[in-house]
């Protein structure tokens, strides 16, 4: 059997803390709670549970807090856990298997992370594996009888766990406030954070927020060393930042500049979106129709499903076809079935 490490970092968490640790005791041979400035019973609580209990400075990065805890380590391995997730009995269960029976080379373990679409902000499916289980010291093994080479690549194994996630708020506000911090720094966005800026925009951002967001992609869809997939989620961005502006020269610029690329569901809703607030619903129609079957969503999923269908329900009905508004409709209702299975 492994010995697991829990580790958490905690901020006023007094309303669901004990709910997330009630749910993983047995877990842990060891479980480390760092806090970064509870005002409230937080670390009361997490007395009761371990006296493993750290605090440590708010830097502005989760990443620096989540290596700290992880510096405070002993065990063989390490569970990340946030305070607003549950362990449910049977996936306690198939943990607690996972815990006795796990084969020693194994370096990652990733669970299902469910109830995302609840309160997900960069999230397009409902249940997404998630790296949980880490390895807290790393062997490496030498591979080729000839030209040898040491292994670099982690052992993975795919768990059949699922954490749900229960927030008790969306935090979306939190994260873009963090990413215009990381622009107001004048920090560079990895690709990942690039991507994942504008996939929370686009997933749960306000209309605000796009306009906010508009100059920093603007200058992304201009930046030579952005690849082609970053590009065309700056262009997507902009081109909506400047339709909820209403101007329509920058719109025009960065949505036919994203269309030359081969387009994405998101440019073709913004099109949609672009031409029935002008009135003109068959053009409306074309184009929320390509975001639909004939494009691919690179940002949110929703822009290729039931968003567009929506309005392509609302042009066909103020064009007065009550038949085709209701197809849509109806196959609106039919992928959101579809997709939160």
């Amino acid at each position: 059997m492994i010995r697991i490490s829990v580790c958490m970092i905690v901020k006023n968490e007094e309303d669901v803390l004990a709910r997330c640790l009630d749910s993983l005791r047995g877990i842990w041979d060891e479980l480390i709670i760092v806090d970064t400035g509870s005002t409230d019973r937080t670390k009361e609580i997490a007395k009761k549970y371990t006296d493993r209990i750290f605090d440590f400075k708010w830097t502005g990065s989760f990443a620096d807090a989540r290596n700290f805890a992880f510096s405070k380590a002993a065990m063989e391995y390490i569970y990340s856990a946030d305070a607003d997730e549950v362990l449910d009995q049977p996936n306690y269960e198939k943990f607690m298997t996972l815990k006795k029976a796990l084969l020693p080379e194994v370096e990652i373990v990733q669970m299902k992370y469910g109830n995302q679409l609840a309160f997900g902000t960069v999230y397009n499916f409902d249940e997404e594996y998630r790296p949980k289980l880490f390895k807290r010291l790393r062997t490496f093994q030498w591979t080729e009888a000839i030209h040898e080479t040491v292994n670099l690549e982690p052992v993975i194994y795919d768990s059949d766990v699922v954490i749900m996630h229960m927030p008790r708020e969306s935090h979306t506000a939190r994260d873009l406030e963090a990413f215009e911090r990381l622009i107001r720094r004048g920090e560079r966005l990895s690709k990942r954070l690039f991507s994942m800026y504008a996939r929370e925009l686009f997933i749960s951002g306000s209309e605000e927020d796009f306009v906010a967001a508009e100059p920093f992609f603007r200058e992304g869809a201009a930046d030579p060393d952005r690849t082609e997939e970053e590009i065309m989620a700056a262009c997507c961005a902009a081109a909506a930042g400047a339709r909820i502006r209403k101007d329509v020269v920058t719109f025009f610029t960065y949505a036919l500049k994203a269309v030359a690329m081969n387009g994405c569901s998101e440019i073709c809703r913004e099109l949609g979106r672009f031409y029935l607030e002008a009135g003109d619903y068959e053009e409306a129609a074309v184009w929320l129709y390509n975001a639909v079957y004939e494009t691919q969503p690179v940002l949110t999923i929703h822009a290729g499903g039931d968003s567009s269908l929506e309005l392509l329900a609302v042009c066909y009905r103020h064009a007065g076809n009550e038949e085709q508004a209701a197809l849509y409709e109806e196959q609106k209702e039919r992928w959101l079935m579809e997709n939160r299975t």
